[in-house]
């Protein structure tokens, strides 16, 4: 099948009297559907909101072939030449990165911490006993097996973690453990 002057004059009329491409297949015969398409797609016709005009345009190309090379080659110095260097795309756009939480540079003071009232004051005597005691060790020396529990200032030299035997099953020592792992009634309690 080939697309002669009337088959193509007979698919303008349908598909621009608003016929699927499945009807104007059918009427056309020994051409399919997305056949149509495709030639409504090259004909420019895709767009029938502006009826008549999407029509009327595409007859000089279909009639006047160097017409369709000249107008494909008036079309192309829109676009940048190949020898401009161009912005990269990212550049360009914006893009949302996700919000980060302001890093306190080393000697300033820390954001404000929990309250003493929040933590039992047996929690808290317990934590001073055992952070006399605590190996001092840093993020390298880790293991599963010992409290992750930090103290101090992480951008200064003096911070370090507890380092003693942890309990089973929590990351913390028993003393670290009593302190972050609070039942929530006691926390409202000595919140009053």
């Amino acid at each position: 099948m080939s697309w002669t002057d009337e088959r193509v004059e007979l698919l303008k009329k349908m598909w621009g009297e608003g016929q699927s491409a499945s009807q104007i297949a059918k009427e056309l015969g020994g051409v399919t559907r997305n056949a149509v398409i495709g030639k409504v797609h090259r004909l420019g016709l895709s767009n029938r909101s502006s009826g008549t005009a999407a029509t009327d345009a595409p007859k000089s190309e279909t009639k006047d072939k160097p017409a369709t090379a000249k107008a494909k080659a008036e079309a192309k110095p829109k676009a940048k030449p190949a020898t401009e260097p161009s912005a990269p795309a990212a550049a360009t756009r914006p893009v949302a990165m996700p919000a980060r939480k302001a890093i306190i540079p080393a000697g300033q003071p820390l954001p404000p911490q929990p309250s003493a009232n929040e933590i039992s004051p047996e929690a808290l005597a317990k934590v001073s006993e055992i952070e006399k005691k605590a190996k001092r060790l840093t993020l390298l020396e880790l293991t599963e097996r010992t409290c992750k529990w930090p103290v101090g200032d992480p951008a200064t030299e003096d911070f370090w973690f507890c380092g003693l035997p942890v309990q089973a099953g929590k990351p913390y020592c028993e003393a670290h453990v009593g302190v972050a792992f609070q039942p929530m009634s006691s926390r409202r309690d000595r919140r009053r």
